[in-house]
């Protein structure tokens, strides 16, 4: 990361690199032979991964997006997603952040604008009956 990155500035030009313990994949789940694998290397996944390229390839017009930290990595991908003209759908209850109100804004007035904002049994129960 750049010093210039304000987010990222105090952890230092080594923190959170590829070769970093803590971001490998988890052996809980590794890719199995065919797995597609793009490297997340900024905020949003799309900034500076190939995520785009490969959706496109792959005819992907749809994403579902969950994660930590909603007001980042959501927040960010979400945003360029929309950019890209994807249909977006957030899980409500499979985002987290640490500031609660945070996180309650942008699911309820800030999401909403450019995505469906549903729980996770909504989702399933809209993805069965499609």
């Amino acid at each position: 990361m750049s010093p210039r990155n304000q987010a990222f500035a105090t952890a230092g030009s080594d923190a959170m690199n590829e070769l970093d313990p803590s971001t490998q994949i988890h052996p809980g789940v590794v890719p199995q032979p065919g797995d597609i694998v793009v490297t997340k290397r900024r905020v949003s996944a799309f900034s500076g991964s190939d995520l785009d390229a490969v959706l496109r390839s792959l005819d992907v017009d749809s994403l579902v997006l969950t994660g930590i930290a909603t007001s980042g990595v959501v927040l960010s991908t979400l945003r360029q997603a929309a950019d890209l003209d994807f249909r977006l759908t957030v899980l409500r209850d499979a985002c987290a952040d640490g500031d609660p109100e945070t996180h309650r804004v942008l699911l309820d007035k800030v999401f909403p604008r450019q995505a469906s904002v549903l729980t996770v049994a909504e989702w399933i129960e809209a993805s069965t009956t499609d």
